[in-house]
């Protein structure tokens, strides 16, 4: 029998955009996009055959439906024939395809880090020949690959690469919202049809020619595929009868097509398509060519004489002919042989882990706790290589496989747990549901997905808080003697908890519970303890335990990985983790643990907002806002309001923090969510500050925490000092503003962060008496070697430095610090704060445009790099720091050298050190 892709027929015009889309100079992507058996298969091999005769590089590959839950399936297959050129890249994006092949433990890379690796790839691999990516059945792409995918076809314009993706248009698909150029391939007319259906099947009968017309309705496959069909199933029937399948949708009616030539085969040969069908081998000349452990067709002979597969010209494996022959060879199939194809595939698979849980557990019929341990260890392993929502089927499909109820139950909590995370609210509720039993208590693993919804969607703080301290007393009071993963995950979800409501009653309660457990509690859960609830007291020595804990990173679950990033921010050292998070937050958001992915969010916008880079953070914010508000986490998208709204006071956009701050303050303070009421009375501080409003400030701040001490479980008591102290001091209440300095130099909280002992300096210097006291901490807080990681700190320090000198020594000693607040705050884009400091710099007899010499013809981020070259840091250790590439940060110091008047590096500490010692970081 004849192949499909064959002549063409009735597609001039598709035809006339495919050839042009080969004769381009530059890359491109294109998608087609049409209905099962529509003729796009065929227009995909009409391109490749017009790419090849144009001296194009082609390869070929096809989404597998039974593959679509495996991280990088799809990647793999695409890049499996450029595996030579993986050698020839740098080790930073060889690593990167180490975790794609399967080959390293490195943490999965961002969609954009693979993406710009694979761009990278297929540069080099088009280097001398261009090259032509064709994928057919794009819409079973897994959806990782979908993305990077999508990634690279918005990139290609000025390369030697073209990419070409066929869809269904009834299978929603990943591809639907990247945003590349469409080619829709719609039905044949009416006069075409007859065109292909008289080349294919001469002397039909007039009826049932008709009938094939009728029912195929311009489908070129169905024009093909039905004459036979219909011709024999003609035999007895009345003319002018219905066709027996009118109204079913066509590919069903194809697929019974398929089924007759399927039945007529020998047992042996159905079993071997049935193994090749549940493995995924492919349709078409798009097989995959990379083998590996791919279950290889034999002996289908039958098969190919009755038109269901061809042999690949390439490979000479048996491959299907079209995506309908394999799903109609699962379906024909029996449970039974069903059962025992995967038992075959489970061998094949034996060292592939996922592929292997994946054929066990559609093999196994009764409770088999050996095989939901398999697909427990796959669970784990797709968790933390950003595929938490494959990880759910393998865990519920766990728990339906346990021999003993303990088990059943642990594993369906698992399963709600990632579910939960990874935004599936819905589902993780319904195996909560499924869990419970009449007569028996709820299971720990329950009350914990449960609890998490509650959370995310309410921010139910007070009724989650009782369930699961209660939960974790019984735990301790069962006598258990070995700590697990549910008990580390009741202990978690009650700090944070706590940390939501910040109530200092819970949080003693608590304190006092996992005391009781000694060495049940994990030491991260210990970290979280001593960082989320009361950083004053409890936070010396945290950010060493932290950074301890990021060793082990390769390891750590998604949700590890957000709370120990919790706990640095609360220690202000997220800088040195926000690299890691910004490579993975892509890959959660789409694939992995969706609130994990939230969480990652908030944690790269606090560091924007804290280094100053507010725009950054302003569009991170909208992203998270939009996320949170699409996936009905409620909790997370107040959370979010408040983190944009101490943004837009920032800003000095007072309107929208105001806003902002009233909706938060209405939803958090009737449930009780201190740690968001918290933030609102930061904003109105923040804002009130930006206005000149210095008694509202005061009132806002100590709405937060008394004059002379830190309330305690209260986040901002600590990060609002400087405010605190200021608004005090523009209200003659100098006093108290003294009083809360010397109070955050008792508490010893220069020990506890950077961030705390650059504030902790200022606030003393500005509330001291003595002018020699005064210079010296101005001095300490100005050189700390983390000040420029906080410019607006820092430039609020300068500021109040520059008043104080400009009364005490006179208008040319302030010109300095000056000079480098307004310009600092004006870098920041804080227009309140920029003009107070021109104000107080006219008021110096200068200009008000007065710059620090050739420090101000420098950006901010221009500035840093150059402190930190000075300093000795390598381009890749300033990367690092800086989340900036090497090769970026090689362009900026090209830019500065100019700048100051230098040639080479080895002058930067010179030309720096021309200037006061309090320009330098």
């Amino acid at each position: 029998m004849e192949s499909i892709v064959g002549t063409m027929v009735g597609r001039e015009r598709e035809q006339q955009v495919l050839s042009a889309f080969v004769a381009a100079s530059g890359g491109q992507a294109l998608v087609l996009r049409g209905d099962t058996g529509v003729g796009k298969s065929a227009l995909l091999g009409h391109l490749a055959d017009l790419a090849a005769g144009d001296k194009h590089r082609v390869i070929r590959a096809a989404g597998v439906e039974a593959e679509s839950e495996l991280l990088f399936a799809g990647l793999h297959q695409i890049l499996y024939p450029l595996l030579p050129y993986i050698d020839r890249l740098d080790d930073v994006h060889q690593r990167v395809f180490d975790v794609v092949f399967g080959r390293g433990e490195s943490a999965p890379p961002s969609v954009m880090t693979l993406g710009i690796a694979v761009l990278d790839l297929l540069s080099l691999a088009a280097s001398q020949h261009p090259l032509l990516l064709v994928l057919d059945d794009g819409q079973w792409l897994d959806a990782s690959s979908t993305e990077v995918c999508g990634f690279v076809g918005r990139r290609l314009a000025g390369s030697s690469v073209k990419l070409v993706v066929g869809l269904r248009s009834d299978v929603p698909s990943g591809f639907d919202t990247a945003a590349l150029s469409e080619l829709p391939v719609t039905t044949l007319s009416e006069k075409a049809s007859e065109q292909l259906l008289d080349l294919h099947h001469p002397g039909l009968d007039a009826r049932v020619r008709r009938v094939v017309l009728d029912e195929a309705q311009g489908n070129p496959l169905a024009l093909l595929e039905l004459p036979p069909f219909v011709r024999d199933s003609r035999v007895g029937r009345k003319p002018g009868e219905p066709f027996g399948y009118t109204g079913v949708p066509l590919p069903l009616r194809l697929q019974h097509v398929y089924g007759a030539r399927i039945e007529s085969l020998g047992s042996v040969v159905r079993a071997e398509l049935l193994r090749g069908a549940l493995d995924g081998v492919r349709s078409g000349t798009s097989a995959d060519h990379s083998r590996g452990t791919r279950y290889r067709m034999v002996d289908a002979e039958e098969a190919a004489a009755c038109g269901l597969v061809d042999i690949d010209p390439l490979s000479g494996d048996f491959v299907f002919r079209h995506p309908l022959v394999r799903s109609t060879v699962v379906q024909m199939a029996t449970p039974n042989e069903r059962r025992a194809a995967h038992a075959a595939l489970a061998l094949v698979h034996g060292d592939d882990l996922e592929r292997r849980a994946t054929h066990l557990g559609a093999f196994a019929v009764d409770p088999d706790e050996e095989v939901a341990a398999v697909l427990e260890a796959a669970a784990d392993s797709a968790t933390r290589r950003g595929g938490a929502r494959a990880a759910v089927a393998w865990l519920t499909r766990a728990a339906e496989l346990s021999e003993s109820h303990a088990e059943r139950s642990r594993r369906l909590g698992g399963a709600a747990f990632i579910a939960g995370h990874a935004g599936l609210l819905d589902q993780a509720q319904q195996l909560v549901r499924s869990d419970g039993e009449p007569g028996r208590d709820e299971s720990p693993a329950s009350v914990v997905a449960s609890a998490y919804g509650a959370l995310f969607e309410d921010g139910d703080v007070r009724s989650t808080q009782r369930r699961v301290f209660a939960a974790v007393e019984k735990w301790r009071d069962s006598g258990a003697q070995e700590s697990d993963e549910v008990l580390t995950r009741m202990v978690d979800l009650l700090l944070a908890i706590n940390q939501y409501a910040s109530d200092e009653v819970w949080w003693e309660r608590s304190h006092e519970l996992l005391g009781s457990l000694g060495h049940l509690v994990s030491p991260h859960s210990r970290i979280y303890q001593n960082a989320w609830g009361d950083v004053v007291r409890r936070g010396t020595g945290v950010h060493e335990r932290i950074e301890e804990a990021f060793v082990g990173l390769h390891h750590l679950e998604p949700w590890d990985v957000t709370r120990l990033g919790v706990a640095a921010y609360h220690v202000d050292t997220l800088s040195h983790y926000r690299p890691h998070l910004q490579r993975t937050v892509d890959r959660e958001v789409e694939t992995g643990a969706m609130a994990a992915g939230m969480t990652m969010l908030h944690l790269i916008m606090l560091d924007q907002i804290g280094v100053g880079e507010w725009d950054e953070a302003e569009r991170t914010g909208q992203r998270c806002l939009e996320l949170t508000t699409k996936h009905r986490h409620v909790l997370f998208a107040h959370h979010t309001r408040a983190y944009l709204g101490l943004v837009a006071a920032l800003r000095g956009d007072t309107d929208r923090a105001r806003e902002l701050q009233a909706a938060v303050d209405a939803w958090a303070r009737p449930r009780g969510v201190g740690f968001l009421t918290q933030i609102a009375d930061a904003i109105g501080t923040t804002t009130a500050l930006g206005e000149g409003d210095y008694e509202a400030a005061y009132l806002h701040a100590i709405g937060i925490t008394p004059p002379g001490t830190f309330q305690p479980y209260a986040h901002q008591a600590s990060r609002t000092l400087l405010d605190l102290v200021e608004a005090a001091l523009h209200t003659g209440r100098s006093e108290q503003a003294r009083q809360h300095a010397l109070a955050a130099q008792q508490a010893h909280l220069p020990d506890i962060s950077p961030r705390l002992a650059l504030i902790t300096y200022g606030a003393l210097a500005m509330t001291t008496t003595d002018p020699t006291e005064a210079d010296r901490l101005y001095h300490r807080a100005e050189t700390h070697p983390a000040a420029t990681t906080f410019p607006f700190e820092l430039a609020r320090i300068r500021l109040a430095h520059g008043i104080r000198l400009r009364h005490t020594e006179g208008r040319k000693a302030a010109r300095q610090p000056l000079a480098l607040a307004a310009e600092a705050f004006e870098r920041l884009g804080a227009p309140a704060w920029t003009e107070r400091a021109r104000a107080e710099l006219r008021a110096t007899g200068a200009p008000a445009r007065t710059s620090s010499a050739h420090l101000a013809a420098l950006t901010w981020q221009e500035r840093r790099i150059a402190d930190l070259a000075a300093g000795g840091l390598t381009n890749k250790e300033i990367g690092e720091r800086m989340h900036l590439s090497p090769r970026t940060v090689s362009s900026h110091l090209y830019r500065v050298f100019p700048k100051l008047g230098i040639t080479s590096r080895a002058a930067l500490r010179d030309a720096l050190g021309k200037f006061p010692t309090d320009q330098n970081v």
